[in-house]
């Protein structure tokens, strides 16, 4: 059986693909078999140019509760060092088409990163986060005090962190790690709903503004605003750019093609 099941046309909708995390047993906690076959994944639908958004998710009762610690306790520091793990998280992290994050139950350590990792997060009103990785002696190593401080700000991502406490899916919301809290039973159908309106959208248009995003976190203010800027003269290079406006001016419903 599969660790990550990948089903393309979601619901019968050609532009939205789902990827489920499968290791019910394990509360689909994340091993190097795990981040392998969801980065062959990603690369598929990278890849298939019918695919505009996708949908990550776990199921009811875990996003994800962590890592794999069988596997990490046996690890030295140097196995780690040598491991090809964060090297995937890199991968995973590469993927250009909008990415979103249905969380259910347990979003811990790993699990928390990787929903972190997505563009945005969808979470049912049980869903629990956090980073506990301190409470078995070390801390996170796949962005966890990167993205979890950028979210919080400084001083809740320290006492998170360093306390090891869950946070609930609400003030996950208060605190804007979370995009949008829904009850846990349409929590897929919430997350299809939004996916369906992103599918709709401009693709060209879509990635050159995810890439100005994702720049304004690694840029100081004045170079985020030229990146912007290169991204908005390319996006009137598009045709999707050109159907857009005349769809706008004609009033009619646009028809891009991602080109």
């Amino acid at each position: 059986m599969s660790n990550v099941e990948c089903t393309p046309n979601y619901r019968d909708h050609e532009h939205i693909a789902l990827i489920k995390l499968n290791r019910p047993k394990v509360l689909n906690a994340i091993n190097n078999e795990v981040l392998v076959e969801l980065r062959d994944h990603l690369r598929k639908l990278d890849d298939d140019k019918n695919t505009r958004v996708v949908i990550l998710t776990g199921d009811d009762r875990a996003f994800a509760a962590g890592a794999d610690l069988k596997a990490l306790s046996k690890a030295s520091a140097v196995e780690q060092v040598l491991d090809q793990r964060a090297r995937l998280w890199k991968e995973i992290a590469l993927f250009s088409k909008p990415l979103i994050a249905a969380v259910n139950g347990f979003a811990l350590g790993g699990g928390c990163e990787l929903a972190m990792s997505c563009d945005f997060i969808i979470a049912g009103d049980k869903a629990k986060f956090g980073q506990p990785e301190i409470k078995v002696g070390i801390m996170p190593g796949a962005g966890g005090t990167q993205r979890f401080t950028r979210a919080l700000g400084q001083s809740k991502a320290m006492m998170y962190l360093m306390t090891g406490e869950m946070i609930d899916a609400y003030d996950a919301e208060k605190y804007g790690l979370v995009a949008k809290v829904v009850p846990a039973r349409t929590t897929m159908q919430e997350s299809f709903e939004m996916a369906k309106l992103i599918a709709q959208k401009a693709p060209v248009s879509i990635r050159l503004m995810r890439e100005a995003v994702q720049k304004s976190f690694e840029m100081p203010l004045k170079d985020g605003l030229d990146f912007e800027r290169r991204n908005f003269y390319l996006t009137f290079a598009s045709e999707d750019a050109s159907e857009g406006m005349n769809a706008f001016l004609e009033s009619r419903t646009p028809e891009y093609k991602g080109q």
